[in-house]
């Protein structure tokens, strides 16, 4: 299509009905030296064309191509053109760095974010996400991913009863905020900052938007969001997907308020069976692909299609994010 995108094999891919994921752009020949203003002015030449790449893999991973700062991702970003989805109601703390970037989740280096989709837990999702490579890992710290409708199918075959029950139910997720954010939790997202707000009356209306009730503790809140649907049919592709953070919430929302046990029930308030969702996570597991991040990386995830989650590492790394309506 492009000189400029030329599709590579890297060892961590896996195929997919013959397909790569994720699918992989690198630079064409000749191309390599030829700037940000270069690349800029390709993706939105062939902006149509990347985004038929993106629905078909579900991830496009940009290497090698001149992007070194959180400047220049914010450009790239911008190229795309997808309108920007303000980060209300999301778990995991985040700094803006500039313009429509954001860090990624801040959580301690020594703890893995389980698999999730990006704001699962409410009705207003990011469609799209961006993450950029700032300063690659020590060790680990890979980002690895998952086509959310394969684990849809193997759980369906091998738990009938419990996928039935919870694309009957839907799920419930409670998490319980402090006032200000702590950065010593994966979810530690304070209320404030949740809501984008320091008046509890403005807090309640933009819960209430998002379909999520408050009960006001003495130092914080406690958020209970559902029940909504913990499986969506993918219009564009006409499949159902895994679209939840239960394996995320049960296994990882913990902290000091929160037990990631009672985080997360079926829809009518019955507990979820420990079994079951460990199978479901040993599945992510099998199904993911973990590619080590290098400086420059720029990945696209279809949020609709791909859950992600975040390995331990060693410091340093910087990975940002952007994420689009």
């Amino acid at each position: 299509m492009s000189q400029t995108f030329i599709e590579s094999s890297i060892p961590h891919q896996k195929l997919y009905d013959g397909a790569p994921f994720p699918l992989v752009l690198t630079p064409g020949k000749g191309v390599e030296n030829l700037g940000l203003t270069h690349l800029i002015h390709s993706i939105k030449a062939h902006k149509p064309w990347l985004q038929s790449l993106l629905h078909r893999a579900g991830a496009v991973l940009l290497r090698d191509f001149p992007v070194s700062a959180a400047s220049d991702f914010n450009d790239v970003v911008e190229a795309f053109g997808f309108a920007e989805l303000p980060y209300v109601g999301g778990a995991a703390p985040r700094t803006n760095v500039v313009g429509r970037v954001f860090t990624a989740n801040e959580a301690p280096p020594d703890q893995k974010i389980p698999f999730h989709h990006e704001m699962a837990q409410v009705p207003e999702f990011p469609s799209k996400l961006f993450f950029f490579c700032e300063v690659e890992p020590g060790t680990g710290g890979e980002t690895p991913i998952v086509l959310s409708h394969i684990v849809y199918e193997r759980m369906k075959t091998k738990h009938p009863e419990f996928v039935q029950r919870l694309e009957e139910h839907g799920l419930m997720y409670i998490r319980v905020l402090g006032e200000e954010d702590d950065p010593s939790s994966p979810i530690g997202r304070g209320w404030k900052s949740t809501f984008l707000t320091h008046d509890k009356i403005t807090a309640e209306k933009r819960a209430a938007q998002l379909g999520m009730k408050l009960e006001w503790t003495e130092d914080g809140v406690k958020t209970i969001m559902g029940p909504i649907p913990a499986v969506k049919f993918d219009e564009s592709r006409q499949r159902k997907v895994w679209f939840n953070s239960m394996v995320a919430a049960y296994t990882g929302w913990e902290d000091a308020r929160n037990d990631p046990v009672k985080a997360v029930t079926f829809g009518d308030g019955q507990p979820l069976p420990a079994d079951v969702i460990y199978d479901c996570l040993k599945i992510l597991e099998d199904e993911c692909v973990a590619v080590p991040w290098q400086k420059g990386d720029v990945l696209l995830l279809d949020n609709w299609a791909v859950l992600h989650s975040r390995r331990p590492f060693d410091p340093p790394r910087r990975v940002l994010a952007s994420l689009c309506k």
